[in-house]
């Protein structure tokens, strides 16, 4: 899954949706390197969806930072969502 197919319903420019996209792709990568319960093959769809629709959310209110989308998805994921 990819976050562009959730960015056709939002209107960002192409330098917000190569933001958009490093961090959902950065986020991953974090969650998948830490071993959760999240980056397992019966769980990888939602896990990433979940991260895809934050960060989203999240530009939407006017956040650019790829590290902060990143970080600010991850921490939501483990926060909001059991293992």
């Amino acid at each position: 899954m990819s976050i562009i197919p959730l960015l056709a319903n939002a209107s960002f420019d192409p330098e917000a949706v190569e933001i958009l996209s490093a961090a959902f792709d950065e986020a991953w990568e974090t969650v998948k390197h830490s071993g959760s319960t999240f980056a397992r093959p019966a769980y990888e769809r939602a896990a990433r969806e979940v991260l895809a629709k934050y960060i989203i959310e999240r530009a939407q209110c006017g956040e650019r930072n790829k590290a902060v989308l990143s970080t600010a998805a991850v921490n939501y994921l483990a926060e909001n969502y059991n293992e």
